[in-house]
Parts: C-alpha cells; structure tokens; sequence
C-alpha cells in the first residue's frame, strides 16, 4: 500500500483517514481513532499532516468543546478523487494466477477466524 500510494504524498494511515471521512462525513477525531484502532497519539499526528497539506479541517465540536471534529476540505475531496485504491491494486498482484475459488475459500476461513476472535475474551 505504501508504495501505491508514496506516489500521490500519502502514507497508508493518511489514506484510512482520508477513505474513513469520504465515506463517513465529518467525524469526531476521538471516534476516527476507534473505528480505524489508532492511538490518540499517532491519530493526532495523521491528522496535523493532513491538516498542513490543506486535505483536512478541525474544528470543535458543536456539542462538546472539548472533542474536535474533523473534516474533509475541498482540496481533500479533490485529491480523494484521484487516488487509486490501493488495496485493488495490491490485491491484483497478489492474487494473479491464484484460482477463484480458491480465494473464496481463503475468504472465508478468514472471515470465521476473526470473528471468532473478536468474540473471545481474552485474559
């Protein structure tokens, strides 16, 4: 993903924020960093680089001033449309040659393995 995307001056976790705001709207910086299960630390560092390549807004939240939203701007809405998706691009490479239902299969071990994980409760 990494070099998909070093290409357009992104990195992976600049590009989930950016997919997570194109898809969800205006979100709570708090809220961003538990749907995409980034610590507040780095979250805020994604961010403030989003924000001085001019992708970005924050702005406080309307309904607790403490939170801040945050938002795609019209330069952010614009470059979104010109990325490619990375994981279609990686996902071309990596399963060239590789049998469809194959995949499906693959798919869907995985899919029951996380799920059970998520469901396990650990220590």
């Amino acid at each position: 993903m990494e070099a998909v995307l070093r290409p357009h001056g992104l990195g992976s976790t600049q590009w989930a924020v950016l997919y997570e705001l194109t898809t969800s709207g205006p979100t709570s910086q708090r809220d961003l960093g538990r749907v995409l299960h980034i610590e507040r630390a780095s979250l805020s560092g994604v961010v403030a680089t989003l924000v001085r390549k001019g992708l970005v807004e924050q702005t406080p939240s309307e309904t607790d001033q403490r939170q801040r939203l945050v938002m795609l701007t019209d330069a952010g809405r614009s470059v979104w449309k010109k990325l490619p998706d990375p994981f279609a691009e990686v996902r071309t490479v990596a399963l060239e040659g590789v049998d469809a239902g194959e995949v499906a299969t693959a798919i869907r071990v995985l899919e029951r393995a996380t799920a059970q994980v998520e469901r396990h409760s650990f220590g």
